[in-house]
């Protein structure tokens, strides 16, 4: 069905929970938190997603988009459990982890515009308008969402004296 191999049957419903977490922590805290129930099944979903992506990709773009999101996962993870970068930590965490939907999101709604319907796809050609605005309105969406986490996270005080990353993570 879809031209779907098993193995890709394993990644894409390996990495689709990330999806519904990611729009519940956004909805929830503002922002993905990593030290939140939701956000460790975030993780786990995000790793089988961009790992698996090496064994079933057939462009060479989706091992750079599987590498890079691999990158940002460890980063935004890793990030908020250095004490170097103080309260700015919580910005890159912030930043790296929603760029990794976003890099989510843009083979994902590619791949569902070029195999639906089954046998006669919205999308034949990746230099469709369709699929083109369809990756703007992505990256739209992006840096409106940035924006907005930033002014976010600013308004709460993660520039204070009295914030820290536990804080939010306690929230």
């Amino acid at each position: 069905m879809f031209g779907i191999s098993p193995l890709g049957w394993v990644h894409t419903l390996g990495s689709l929970p990330a999806i519904p977490l990611a729009i519940y922590m956004f909805a929830r805290y503002g922002r993905i938190v990593p030290r939140s129930a939701p956000g460790a099944f975030y993780f786990v979903s995000m790793l089988i997603g961009a790992t698996t992506v090496f064994l079933v990709a057939r462009e060479p773009i989706s091992y750079g988009i599987g590498a890079a999101t691999i990158l940002l996962l460890l980063a935004g993870y890793g990030i908020g459990r250095i004490p170097l970068f103080g309260r700015a930590g919580i910005y890159f965490e912030t930043i790296f982890l929603t760029l990794t939907t976003f890099l989510l999101m843009v083979p994902s709604v590619s791949e569902t515009l070029r195999r639906v319907p089954d046998g006669h796809p919205l999308v034949t050609n990746p230099k469709s308008p369709l699929l083109l605005g369809a990756v703007a309105s992505l990256f739209v969406m992006l840096v409106v969402g940035l924006t907005a986490q930033i002014i976010h996270l600013r308004r709460q005080g993660w520039l204070g004296k009295d914030s820290s990353p536990s804080r939010m993570a306690a929230e």
